[in-house]
């Protein structure tokens, strides 16, 4: 069964750092695009869940969603299966559950992406 496993969230103080890790079961990821999504307090059912990041299967093309840019840094490492986002100057806006997921291309749109983990959360509060 393919799927992904997300890890390392926890609460931080504003301005801090954590650093997520996504690392998939059950298949071999360096043939994919990998992507981190979040969903915030005000998220509804039905709504689509936020893009932040995401990475091809090379690393050599990487996209960010305008509110992280500067701020969170996307690597993979496919000798572990593992795709991390490193999130510095954290934002309480940035509280969320994150998620990972994958695609064959790069792009931060929900519907393009599959095999979802479970989501580990993020809370930015002082």
């Amino acid at each position: 069964q393919s799927q992904f496993v997300e890890s390392g969230g926890g609460l931080v103080q504003p301005g801090g750092s954590l650093r997520l890790s996504c690392t998939a079961s059950g298949f071999t990821l360096d043939r994919y695009a990998v992507g981190w999504f979040r969903q915030g307090p005000g998220w509804r059912p039905g709504a689509e869940r936020q893009g932040v990041a995401c990475i091809n299967g090379g690393g050599d093309y990487i996209s960010y969603a305008d509110p992280v840019k500067g701020r969170f840094t996307i690597v993979r490492d496919n000798a572990k299966n593992t795709v991390y986002l490193q999130m510095d100057s954290l934002l309480t806006d940035d509280t969320a559950i994150y998620y990972c997921a994958s695609s064959l291309s790069c792009a931060l749109s929900q519907s393009r992406f599959g095999s979802w983990g479970p989501g580990t959360q993020v809370i930015v509060s002082s």
